[in-house]
């Protein structure tokens, strides 16, 4: 449930090893794997603790991850491990930074070297060489669908999912309305619930909950920025083409308020003037919004749920480009009960819908 980059990704890791599979999915195009600026960012996110580890998995993954996707759907998906730089105003907050250890330290002439015309008000910066980025709107999803589709998943676009059945605590199958209106029921063996932000739709306990982000891209000289610029609040990421994605707002209260907005997009504009003012005279070339999958404490839910037959992949945050390739092997792992690493099982501890002691009346 849920034709996202995790639903995709679930999807095509169940169906390359000869499980039939169905991706029951309302509207694709608003899932935020088309949305997101497809940046491979463990450490110059920040990440701390079971997120930068989860991350750091992720990341060893994806090379491999992505040559397969790439050879079943002859599609180039843009990986690119261009680096990423983060500009520091003062040295105290670098050194406060959490993956500082990770990161080469650049002082004020390297800074200026790697990004020749930042604004002057950045004084110092950390490189980390090992960050990266891949174009999941115009390459990544589409050859993940394509890729399905050769191991022979079936899509169902268009399908609105308006209950769960299940009999003695165990799913049954998935009551639809599909594009034609018909109502349907689908009898399935097991379901994974990777609906991103709307996940809370379908089972209302799950504590996700939509954060607007407001993006753009701009058309600069191709190779004038060869590495991601990540400022405050503001990143800019520069494809082979010359094309750079500008994100992101986050709006927490916004809600499912479609639209870009005016206020949105000059908070936008305001971030590449202190970043890089040069990059404010370039076109503008789309606007865009999306709803980021949220968790109160930011880590997506991933694992079992109360419900048995019924798992869950959703919360992913900002991170779930990054987090795809690591998410879609411990989903596949836990439901065929391979043997898991001691990390693994680790990850799927603390990701368990269970620490939000919640007060499940699911089933009722």
């Amino acid at each position: 449930m849920g034709g996202g980059l995790i639903g995709l990704s679930t999807a095509y890791e169940f169906a390359k090893n000869k499980f039939e599979v169905e991706v029951l999915s309302k509207k694709r195009s608003e899932a935020a794997g088309f949305v997101a600026a497809g940046m491979l960012a463990a450490h110059a996110e920040g990440l701390q603790d079971e997120l930068l580890t989860f991350g750091q998995l992720s990341q060893k993954m994806m090379p491999e991850w992505i040559k397969n996707i790439e050879s079943d759907s002859g599609i180039n998906c843009d990986l690119n491990k261009c680096g990423i730089v983060v500009p520091f105003q003062n040295y105290d907050d670098l050194q406060k930074f959490p993956t500082l250890k990770y990161g080469h330290y650049l002082d004020n002439n390297e800074l200026k070297q790697e990004i020749s015309g930042l604004n002057t008000i950045w004084k110092h910066g950390l490189l980390f060489k090992q960050d990266g980025q891949i174009d999941n709107r115009r390459r990544l999803m589409r050859a993940l669908e394509k890729a399905c589709a050769t191991h022979g998943v079936k899509f169902r676009e268009g399908a609105n999912v308006k209950k769960l059945i299940f009999k003695n605590e165990t799913l049954k199958g998935i009551f639809i309305q599909n594009a034609t209106g018909d109502s349907e029921t689908i009898l399935c063996e097991r379901a994974i619930l990777c609906c991103g932000a709307w996940s809370k739709n379908l089972l209302k306990e799950l504590p996700i909950f939509p954060v607007k982000g407001q993006m753009l891209s701009i058309q600069g000289p191709s190779n004038r920025l060869k590495r991601i610029l990540f400022g405050e609040k503001i990143y800019l990421v520069p494809r082979n083409d010359g094309l750079i994605i500008v994100g992101a707002t986050v709006e927490k209260q916004s809600g499912f308020d479609n639209g870009n907005t005016p206020k949105g997009i000059k908070k936008l504009q305001h971030g590449i003037d202190l970043l890089f003012p040069e990059a404010s005279k370039w076109p503008h070339m789309e606007h865009w919004w999306g709803f980021r999958p949220s968790t109160p404490d930011l880590k997506p839910i991933i694992g079992e749920s109360p419900i048995k037959n019924l798992y869950l992949a959703t919360g992913h945050y900002r991170n779930g480009v990054l987090f795809s390739a690591v998410t879609s092997n411990l989903i596949y792992k836990l439901i065929l009960n391979e043997s898991l690493e001691d990390i693994e099982k680790d990850l799927l501890t603390k990701f368990h819908l269970r620490r939000f002691k919640t007060d499940y009346s699911i089933l009722h």
